[in-house]
């Protein structure tokens, strides 16, 4: 997905980076960034603002979708996609959205339409998604995302 290769390169990390990594860089950015350093004149101000706000958005979503992060909810992931059903989902650009009857919410980046079309065609979707998707794309939660919010 370009939302997560352009992130990656703002932040100048592999897609193997690790949490302390993310972190270690995502402050140093923030130092460099911070509107208070860039006072000097009202443009300068405003493309710090604009930019810090872009380099937070970018490491909350690395974080995210890090492995250690989904590895930490993995259980709680693994339950989910194996015994609630699926009760609605939404697919743009790429990106499919799925809520589960248990009221988690989970993004899968990548999906590529055609994986999208045999989904809502498939005689149980849930058992598509288990075989086809849940266990093949990068996903996030986004009950998670609330939560935390």
């Amino acid at each position: 997905m370009k939302k997560i290769v352009d992130y990656r390169k703002l932040l100048n990390v592999t897609k193997d980076a690790e949490l302390q990594e993310l972190k270690s860089v995502y402050r140093g950015l923030m130092k460099t960034w911070h509107p208070d350093k860039h006072a000097e004149t009202p443009e300068s101000r405003q493309e710090a603002e604009e930019k810090s706000k872009t380099i937070i958005e970018a490491y909350h979503f690395l974080v995210s979708i890090a492995p250690e992060t989904r590895n930490q909810s993995l259980a709680e992931y693994t339950t989910t996609i194996t015994t609630a059903g699926i009760q609605d989902f939404e697919y743009k650009q790429s990106v499919l959205k799925v809520s589960f009857a248990d009221g988690n919410e989970y993004e899968y980046f990548d999906v590529p339409k055609a994986v999208y079309v045999k989904f809502i065609n498939a005689d149980s979707p849930g058992r598509f998604a288990r075989r086809h998707i849940f266990s093949s794309y990068v996903y996030r939660s986004m009950s998670r995302l609330v939560a935390t919010a």
